[in-house]
């Protein structure tokens, strides 16, 4: 960080979901190595990561129509609020992150509302006079090395010694929680069902695990808890619904492996450093979103026809691309980053 007094007090917008807030980070720690003040702006969904992000310095939370799901309606007063609450801080410069698909234009156009006079993103679409740095995006990049990128055009770097991993800041002690014994952590859920295995598939593949001599720790939120239950089977350890963001990534951070879907833990596994055996559903491209510099085995049939359909929901019965992978793929995986070990930062052979 900078001493007082040095360098521009900036904001960073990530608005989506808690694993794409943490594809940030590297962007985050160039900006806050050249600012006075870091400020993210992020969703609902992507506050719990942005507050263990290291370099951020305040937290900025809205709801915006554009993105997620779930949208809320658009609303003048929440607007309105939002424009006041950053015209408040007197933020010289903006930097908008945003996937290869969104639009970072709706955004911009309320940070000039606010008074921020310098504002930078990716945009494929003509900005007007909405952005001072209108990045191009190379292709094939992964969102992380994308975002850092912006950054770097943007003028700011990352620090001498920083590696660009993702990262997060101090995590607790989740003994308590899991025991002291090595184990394996299985996150069967997903935000976006075409994401993760069906059920039953899972419970199969945490029975395997089991079956091998693997210590199986399942782990999901609170509205996974009937999920995770199943899953487990009354084999392995069910923290389904009991772990808060700090704590879940204090439980990744002392596995040995993880076996997850492409959806935040992933992200949050590859920031704690874990091996991860990422079972990778083509409807989005592996290269974008992919764990992120950590040891990792991507599992699933890139070649299925949901590939591209950015599909919330499997289009093709059985859900070949992901309840296709075996137990012996899986086992294999997992023997192999552990085997492996955190060491080597490089991927393994990927499944087609």
């Amino acid at each position: 960080m900078n001493p007082p007094g040095a360098g521009p007090r900036t904001l960073v917008v990530r608005l989506d979901s808690a694993g794409d807030v943490l594809l940030a980070g590297p962007a985050v720690r160039a900006v806050a190595a050249a600012s006075r003040h870091t400020g993210m702006l992020c969703g609902p969904l992507g506050e719990p990561a942005a507050r263990f992000l290291p370099g951020v310095d305040e937290v900025l939370v809205h709801d915006a129509p554009w993105v997620g799901f779930d949208a809320p309606p658009v609303r003048r007063e929440t607007t309105e609020a939002l424009i006041v609450s950053l015209a408040a801080r007197r933020f010289d410069r903006a930097l908008i992150l945003a996937s290869h698909h969104q639009s970072p234009l709706p955004a911009a156009l309320l940070l000039k509302l606010a008074g921020i006079p310098w504002v930078a993103a990716d945009s494929e679409h003509y900005p007007g006079s909405l952005l001072d740095l209108r990045h191009r995006r190379a292709a094939h990049r992964h969102e992380a090395r994308a975002a850092l990128e912006l950054a770097e055009a943007a003028g700011f770097a990352l620090p001498p010694g920083d590696t660009g991993r993702l990262g997060v800041t101090s995590l607790p002690d989740t003994a308590p929680l899991t025991g002291t014994d090595p184990y394996v952590v299985v996150h069967p859920g997903a935000a976006v069902p075409a994401r993760a295995w069906s059920p039953a598939r899972a419970a199969r593949a945490v029975a395997a695990l089991g079956e091998t001599g693997h210590r199986v720790v399942v782990t999901g939120g609170p509205a996974e808890k009937e999920l995770t239950a199943q899953v487990a089977h009354g084999t392995a350890l069910d923290l389904g619904g009991r772990t808060e963001f700090g704590e879940l990534a204090g439980i990744l951070a002392g596995a040995d492996a993880v076996v997850t879907g492409n959806t935040g833990p992933c992200h949050l596994a590859s920031a704690v450093g874990t091996p991860i055996v990422c079972l990778f559903a083509p409807v989005v491209p592996a290269e974008r979103w992919a764990p992120y510099r950590v040891a990792h085995r991507l599992l699933g049939r890139q070649d299925a026809l949901c590939a591209g359909s950015r599909a919330r929901v499997c289009p093709v019965a059985g859900h070949p691309c992901l309840d296709s992978v075996t137990d012996a793929e899986v086992l294999a995986a997992v023997d192999a980053l552990i085997a492996t070990g955190r060491a080597d930062d490089r991927p393994l052979e990927t499944t087609a």
